[in-house]
């Protein structure tokens, strides 16, 4: 059938299930874009403010739905300003599909149409290279539908990642006989199992534990894997941390749960997993935040203990820590064969085994509720970061969906907001930009219409994609929008006076007059965009905003004013950040934790 290279594109995506395609339009993609009117490829088009954001939704979209959007721009600026959206889909392992235009083919290399052309000609798909499992340029329409089915097999197999599909100006409108491939056809069957040995020496080491702990990361949430993950934790009497992108691979209301681990972790999630004997990782690459810079005794202590390691990519395996049994597998189907090699008889064994280390999990729980609860209950004004957190968990459904920024909101609400199942806690857990969650969630919410879904951020990232709530009223998209303002950036203030005892440019103040705080009215302006708003300064007035803005039936925000003094999440672990050489005492403290460091 005769396609043009913009109907090829749209046509393969409609064929491939893609529900969404968000982005802006531009002189070097509007060809394609017209495409997505065409009667056969017809696919929603969600118009945002800015080009990152269109990443950033896709990425939520897939996060909370397993399943890839598309998101599309034009050339020079307008796909440049992905790249930030591309990285932290890429470093956080989700999957999207993205397509830009370029100039035409035979102009390449003149510098027109915003062309990066100094080093090579049409240069922009060597940055994309950096951030994307693979980036595409079609040089013909005949090249394009083999092409897509390719990026999706990219994308849709081992582990997850963005592809890019860059179309130049003149095969978006050029026209060829061309088939679009089936993807059923194109793809493999099943996922990937692991080497039976292995699984029966990670269950030897097992049996040998006293104090086991699995540690859940976002691979566990990507394959599904939680049912699984939960049936070997009871069946072995193991304990469950989780890291940022983990949190949800168990039920934080089931006993065996200690908290997460990292530098923003729990105590007990920290002093439970760092004591453990035997550690199984699944779908984490102990990242530093994660590992608290892999200092010894901190979050890990690997050796003396020992670790079996599932990830689908074999370069996670060994790459920070030495591992006992190394499984590169889907982490659903690793975990169910350890636990059918695993009898009843091997079961009661294990169990036998737990009292002692069963009571220091909850000795360590105890003494992290007693350290955390005062904030959490807290009525004091400015509030804490906590409390609306604990006012929001009363109010959201179960099911309800929460996606955090960045910052001090990001690790308070890994230690004090349950999650009670997987894909309902969404963030940034490894390139954690400002402005990915307003947009991010407005992505879980098209995946998940019928679902809650809330953006939990500090003022300092909400006002990155402050023009996103235009996007959320044009396009009826009903997310709640909970931002705590604490006039700053609170959590880089955190940091300065931690490892310099002062700082600087990380507080909104006036600057140029009396130095007081600064902030925009933040309710004030979300109406001028035609959202509902609440301002949020008294205790009686927090729970039922919250509520309302919940239940009024479009997109709506809550605005909580919060202490700057306590902005942010308990620092349990440890970073590694070193100080200028004239601040000696920090230099001093900082070398001796530095001399735990394990990872090399």
């Amino acid at each position: 059938m005769k396609l043009t290279g913009g109907e090829v594109v749209a046509r393969a995506l409609k064929d491939y299930g893609v529900e969404y395609v968000a982005g802006v339009p531009g002189h070097g993609i509007w060809s394609l874009f017209d495409a997505f009117l065409q009667p056969e490829s017809q696919i929603p088009f969600i118009q945002v403010m800015h080009e990152q954001s269109a990443v950033h939704m896709a990425d939520g979209y897939f996060r909370a739905s397993g399943k890839p959007m598309a998101c599309a721009t034009s050339v020079g600026p307008g796909a440049t300003n992905t790249i930030i959206g591309l990285a932290t889909a890429y470093t956080d392992s989700t999957s999207l599909f993205y397509v830009s235009g370029s100039p035409q083919t035979y102009m390449h290399g003149h510098g027109t149409m915003q062309e990066i052309e100094r080093q090579q000609d049409n240069a922009f798909a060597r940055i994309t290279e950096q951030v994307t499992k693979r980036t595409w340029q079609a040089s013909s329409v005949k090249a394009l539908p083999s092409i897509m089915h390719r990026a999706f097999s990219e994308m849709l197999t081992g582990r997850p990642g963005p592809v890019h599909v860059e179309v130049p100006m003149d095969v978006q409108v050029e026209a060829e006989d061309v088939t679009i491939h089936p993807l059923d056809k194109r793809l493999p069957i099943g996922i990937a199992y692991p080497d039976p040995k292995a699984i029966e020496a990670a269950v030897k080491v097992l049996m040998s534990a006293e104090r086991p702990v699995i540690v859940a990361g976002g691979g566990a949430i990507t394959a599904n894997a939680s049912e699984a993950l939960t049936q070997l934790a009871e069946k072995i009497g193991a304990a469950v941390s989780i890291t940022w992108n983990g949190k949800g691979a168990i039920n934080e209301d089931h006993e065996l749960f200690v908290g997460a681990v990292g530098q923003t972790g729990t105590t007990a999630g920290n002093s439970i997993t760092a004591s453990a004997d035997v550690i199984v990782s699944v779908g984490c690459r102990f990242t530093d935040w994660s590992a608290s810079s892999y200092a010894k005794g901190v979050s890990f202590s690997i050796p003396p203990g020992r670790l079996i390691h599932i990830d689908l990519d074999p370069r996670e395996i060994g790459k920070t820590y030495p591992t006992e049994v190394g499984i590169v597998a889907d982490a659903k189907v690793a975990l169910e064969a350890i636990v059918s090699l695993l009898s009843d008889a091997d079961s009661a064994k294990a169990l036998s085994k737990r009292e002692s280390f069963l009571a220091d999990i909850n000795k360590a729980k105890a003494d992290w509720v007693a350290q955390v609860s005062p904030r959490e209950s807290s009525h004091e004004t400015p509030f804490t970061s906590q409390r609306p957190l604990v006012a929001l968990r009363k109010v959201l459904d179960r099911d309800g969906i929460v996606v955090v920024g960045s910052g001090n909101t990001q690790g308070s609400v890994k230690q004090s907001f349950k999650i009670y199942s997987p894909r309902t806690h969404i963030t940034s857990g490894s390139f954690s930009p400002m402005g990915w969650a307003v947009p991010a969630a407005m992505g879980a919410k098209l995946a998940m219409p019928e679902r809650q879904v809330v953006a939990i951020v500090g003022d300092g990232d909400f006002m990155m994609s402050l023009p996103e709530m235009g996007t959320a009223v044009m396009n009826g998209i009903n997310v709640v929008f909970l931002v705590l303002n604490n006039q700053g950036y609170m959590s880089i203030r955190g940091g300065q006076r931690k490892f310099m005892g002062r700082h600087v440019a990380s507080e909104f103040n006036h600057h140029a007059g009396n130095g007081e705080p600064y902030s925009a009215d933040i309710a004030a302006t979300a109406r001028a965009f035609g959202l509902e708003a609440w301002r949020v300064e008294k205790n009686e007035d927090l729970e039922k905003s919250l509520k309302a803005a919940l239940e009024c039936g479009g997109p709506a925000l809550v605005e909580v004013i919060v202490s700057r003094d306590a902005a942010g999440p308990f620092a349990t672990g440890w970073w590694d950040f070193p100080s200028p050489s004239y601040y000696e005492k920090e230099q001093a403290d900082y070398a001796a934790m530095r001399a735990k460091e394990q990872h090399l």
